[in-house]
């Protein structure tokens, strides 16, 4: 039976509504100026201010990142959290176009609508302030700001140093091409750069005087596809060279790769990881070069919470899936003709769909399921999962079957598509983060629910104090 929400529920949308015009101002804001990982500077400012004139108490370079922050407001119990992003990806700059075409050719571009992640979750932490603090309820309310998601980099970081240590229970949402509360887990996974170090020397006048780096990072990389044929299906192991030498008459004396590691459980992860360095130090001992093993990053799989994602399901029931006005249809209509059929299909089938599916926008919300399936993706809300009970929101903030980290979908994320997607997720998460003001004992459940996860699967941190964010 759908929770019957009081006036309370309706005071939430209102809120939001009344704070329609300044979340646009600052989605737009953010797409307009899109920065990597680590260097939203201008966003994170953006969004730690406007946090400061709503009578938050905000706390700037947290964990060592000087894009993170943490705003809080409020006194007691529960406290409620928000968690936002707002990093972008490189040389996705794009119009809200239906054709591609850069705002400035190899610029960063909101591909994963973060632009709107962080300014929805702000738009949430709002209005569940406001209705704190005009009925005169206990609670507080905090709004993380986190850095750096596209490479799983911030949130494990602030969890280790504590900010999540008092956290009640946490709400979080992605724009996307369906309306759904995602139960689904994802991959764990390590970020990892391997340096290897040789002698250079004139690669045709005495080649034997060299030992080439780049050598050592292709025995290393052929090593590690060899050993993909031993590993379980769900794996990922994907890598970049990203030094390889300057000019081919040279032997390099240094060469670098990057890869990512990813199983479902943590565990798998530091099993993989083990023997890819064994991989790597075989390939320095063949080439003797020496090697330095750098880890930046390390994330654990999603662990999602029935408890909290029943009530933001209800809670996205009574809310409604996102409005598309009548003079988005031939936009939305355009955006959809740049996919190919393939691209349609794969997508259907993966959000478990009819492939005859009749309409271009998303206007159902998709059943909770239940059947702990793996996403083949990896986020650092994952470590936050494990830390305090998490509920995870998808909305429809771009036609179905457009592919995030496409130009169609940062068009999408800049277009009314993309700012009603953005008011929906704000009521949805408000609305849920007062249902547990509202009924503590949600609450308690919540955490008994993961405090038996944790009796069959401890949770160990999996960044160590030595390590430290990847800041350059």
């Amino acid at each position: 039976m759908l929770y019957q929400g009081d006036n309370n529920m309706s005071m939430q949308d209102n809120y939001v509504t009344e704070m329609e015009s300044l979340l646009r101002d600052l989605a737009i804001k953010i797409w307009e100026t899109p920065e990597l990982g680590l260097k939203e500077k201008k966003s994170s400012a953006l969004l730690a201010e406007t946090c400061l004139k709503e009578g938050f108490e905000v706390k700037r370079g947290i964990a060592g990142m000087e894009t993170a922050f943490v705003a809080r407001w409020g006194e007691g119990k529960p406290v409620i959290a928000f968690l936002a992003e707002y990093d972008a990806l490189p040389g996705m700059s794009q119009k809200v176009s239906l054709a591609q075409e850069a705002l400035e050719e190899g610029t960063p571009g909101h591909g994963c609508g973060h632009n709107l992640l962080g300014v929805g979750a702000l738009g949430a932490a709002f209005a569940l302030k406001r209705s704190l603090e005009n009925t005169g309820t206990a609670g507080t309310v905090c709004y993380f700001g986190c850095p750096a998601e596209e490479t799983i980099t911030a949130k494990g970081y602030m969890v280790r140093d504590g900010y999540f240590d008092d956290v009640d229970a946490v709400f979080d949402w992605h724009p996307a091409d369906i309306n759904t509360v995602n139960m689904k887990t994802t991959l764990a996974c390590d970020s990892v750069e391997f340096i290897f170090k040789g002698r250079s020397a004139h690669a045709a006048g005495n080649p034997e005087w060299g030992r080439s780096a780049l050598k050592a990072v292709e025995l290393m990389n052929a090593g590690v596809n060899y050993m993909r044929e031993h590993t379980i299906e769900d794996v990922r192991i994907h890598y970049v060279i990203t030094d390889g030498g300057q000019e081919p008459n040279v032997v390099p004396a240094r060469a670098a790769v990057w890869y990512y590691i990813r199983s479902p459980r943590r565990s798998q992860v530091d099993e993989l990881s083990r023997r890819i360095f064994l991989c790597a130090e075989g390939a320095a001992t063949m080439t003797e070069t020496e090697l330095e093993i750098k880890v930046t990053d390390k994330c654990y799989n999603m662990l999602p919470n029935k408890t909290l994602s029943r009530i933001a399901h209800e809670e996205f029931e009574a809310t409604g899936v996102p409005a598309v006005l009548p003079d988005e249809e031939k936009y939305i209509e355009g955006l959809r003709a740049t996919l190919t059929k393939e691209q349609l299909e794969e997508t259907f089938r993966y959000n478990k769909m009819p492939l005859d599916y009749p309409n271009l926008m998303h206007k159902e919300i998709l059943p909770l399921e239940e059947d702990g399936e793996v996403s083949p993706g990896s986020t650092d809300a994952g470590d936050v999962s494990w830390k305090a009970p998490l509920a995870h929101v998808r909305v429809a903030c771009k036609p179905v079957g457009v592919p995030g980290h496409s130009w169609q979908a940062v068009s999408a994320f800049g277009s009314e598509l993309g700012m009603q997607g953005m008011l929906t997720a704000a009521k949805v998460l408000s609305r849920a983060g007062w249902r547990l003001i509202e009924n503590p004992v949600l609450v308690s459940e919540a955490k008994a629910e993961l405090e038996n996860s944790l009796i069959k699967e401890p949770f160990k941190l999996a960044l160590t104090p030595d390590l430290q964010p990847p800041v350059t």
